[in-house]
């Protein structure tokens, strides 16, 4: 077999890198593309403005139902948060339902498409799984509304008012102005105390033996009542609560707005101490007798 020679190669190498030759094979590959895009256009133009057509429908078709779907909830005086995701998630759906429709348009199937996109959802729900329960607990608790904002709930502990209901969380405030953030999955499922806008104080003193305590209840009754910290909607009960080992021990059972619950106590045990100090009323401090027997020989 013929070796090629050394100058033939040199020419070869030459002829490569000739910038006509270049220009020459970009020129083509720019010609193919063209021919491409304009074949596809040739073949593809009715079916692409027609998808486009559809999807700005579309675009203007979910808007409108949104708004309907949100003035709708609004008029039924439903929860804001649950209105807000009716609205978008009927605006989702038909999104979802037009870009189908376009790409058919197209002749794109979109099986592949919602194969992949259950595969990456199975997927993306086992990794967020605590963050699904959460948004789970909260549509549940939008839709059955054990409490709503402005009530007062105690839950794993935690007392406060509900500023805030989100599918994520819900927000909680004390007297302090300190947020509280509970995971709505610690929420639903767990025993749940809702006493509205109030909160209950349960307050106790003690009287000494030799005074009266029907009397005592009496001035107690007339002192608090002029505090104002009481909810007019509950009553207040003040009666005795046992018999103790040095004192009669008087209870407080009073509702009041939550925001000054630990105003209200403290205004409250003042106005006892007051009460009972100008009236010459003992308060004891608790004491045992003890009595020695001498064993006689």
């Amino acid at each position: 077999m013929a070796e090629s020679s050394p100058e033939s190669t040199t020419e070869q190498v030459i002829k490569t890198l000739d910038p006509a030759s270049i220009l020459k094979s970009e020129l083509d590959q720019v010609s193919r593309i063209y021919n491409i895009i304009v074949e596809f256009f040739t073949n593809y133009s009715f079916q692409l403005i027609g998808a486009i057509i559809i999807l700005i429908i579309g675009f203007i078709l979910a808007g409108k139902i949104a708004k309907v779907v949100l003035n709708l909830c609004e008029r039924h005086k439903l929860d804001v948060t649950l209105s807000r995701f009716l609205a978008n998630t009927s605006k989702m759906l038909i999104v979802v339902m037009i870009a189908i429709i376009a790409l058919g348009k197209l002749g794109i199937s979109v099986t592949p498409f919602i194969a992949a996109i259950g595969a990456i959802s199975l997927g993306a729900g086992l990794a967020l799984q605590g963050l699904l329960s959460n948004y789970a607990a909260g549509f549940n608790i939008i839709i059955i509304r054990p409490f709503v904002v402005g009530d007062t709930i105690t839950v794993q502990g935690v007392t406060g008012l509900v500023k805030e209901v989100l599918l994520a969380y819900t927000i909680l405030t004390d007297e302090d102005g300190v947020e509280i953030t509970i995971p709505n999955k610690h929420i639903v499922g767990e025993v749940l105390h809702n006493s509205r806008h109030d909160s209950l104080l349960e307050l106790s003193v003690g009287i000494d033996y030799s005074e009266n305590p029907i009397e005592v209840i009496e001035m107690l009754e007339e002192s608090i009542g002029k505090l104002g910290i009481v909810s007019k909607s509950r009553t207040t009960q003040i009666g005795i609560d046992a018999f103790a080992d040095s004192a009669i021990n008087i209870g407080i059972r009073l509702w009041t707005p939550t925001e000054n619950l630990y105003s209200s106590k403290y205004k409250a045990y003042k106005a006892i101490y007051l009460t009972l100090d100008s009236a010459n009323i003992k308060i004891p401090f608790p004491q045992r007798d003890i009595h020695l027997i001498k064993e006689l020989d």
